[in-house]
């Protein structure tokens, strides 16, 4: 039994491909549980998408089973509350993270947050480059399973692995997990680059700085440099930097363009910019990109004030 905590968009996808398995799959819904279960779809995140036999939609947390893994499909800014809150239920259980990003006030990643919030149950963290409506028609997608040991990896990796999700691997939970977050900062630089009228090339370089910076502060944590070149690094950069199914890249775009943007969309990129400006300025790491991002999502800078900010810096070697 594998259950899923959070029925937006990618918590339901995930719980349709693994239930296309055939396996018992329960998806936790805070509201609208009910007309979800009785029409078999999730109408209002992914209309189209047919629940199968075996996936099972509830409202009441109490409902969910005492057995198997857990997925936790709640946005990272929640993630400590909802563990709080929901602490006695979930302290022993083998829980996996669904989310990316970094609390804004505790700067924790989220097998951190659990770490801190549960210290006796299992943490890992489920992260990669995906959409949740390639993931619900059956579309391959390839994602990476970061555990604390490699047994509970093995085991989790086994579990989650369907026909089109294919599932690596590693032990290196502080690089999956800033792999995760800091890309997101990047596609908000990026849509404000095509949303500015900058061109396809402009997007190239700040993808490739960013990608630096990216590896600069996770080496500095305590990351393993293959796993920002893997899935949970330049992957989840170049799908999150090129497609507007991408939140942050859409949120990038409305600010180049200088269009309103839905505020009940969360975009992740922005609490992380903030984290990373207060790491940069603790560790002494030069993070230009993150640091215009922090601004322009703030407000604090105008996207050509942004530019004009990146361009003047000093030249160097690459």
């Amino acid at each position: 039994m594998i259950t899923i905590l959070g029925a937006g968009a990618f918590g339901t996808s995930l719980a349709i491909s693994l239930a296309r398995t055939g396996q018992p799959v329960t998806l936790w819904a805070r509201n609208g549980g009910a007309d979800m279960q009785a029409s078999r779809q999730n109408a209002r995140r992914l209309p189209k998408a047919p629940f199968p036999e075996s996936l099972t939609v509830i409202e009441a947390l109490s409902d969910i089973s005492h057995d198997g893994p857990v997925i936790l499909a709640v946005p990272m800014q929640k993630l400590r509350h909802f563990l709080t809150e929901n602490a006695e239920p979930l302290a022993d259980r083998t829980l996996i993270a669904a989310c990316k990003g970094l609390d804004l006030e505790t700067h924790f990643g989220p097998v951190e947050t659990i770490r801190a919030c549960l210290p006796r149950a299992n943490a890992a963290l489920l992260t990669g480059p995906s959409f949740a409506a390639d993931i619900a028609r059956g579309l391959p997608t390839a994602l990476t399973l970061a555990c604390e040991t490699t047994q509970l990896g093995k085991t989790l990796q086994l579990a989650l692995t369907t026909p089109n999700l294919r599932i690596y691997r590693t032990t290196d939970t502080t690089g999956a997990e800033l792999g995760g977050a800091l890309k997101n900062v990047i596609a908000i630089a990026c849509g404000a680059c095509i949303g500015k009228g900058m061109g396809d090339s402009a997007r190239a370089a700040l993808m490739t700085r960013g990608f630096a910076e990216m590896q600069r502060l996770a080496l500095r944590r305590g990351a393993q440099p293959d796993t920002l070149t893997g899935l949970s690094g330049f992957g989840d950069l170049a799908l999150t930097c090129t497609s507007e199914l991408s939140r942050n890249y859409r949120f990038g775009l409305a600010l180049g363009r200088e269009e309103p943007f839905d505020t009940s969309v969360t975009v992740e990129g922005v609490p992380t910019a903030n984290a990373v400006v207060a790491w940069a300025e603790e560790l002494q790491i030069d993070m230009p990109i993150c640091t215009a991002v922090a601004a322009l999502s703030n407000g604090d800078y105008s996207v050509s004030e942004a530019l004009q900010t990146l361009l003047s810096r000093p030249l160097k070697e690459e």
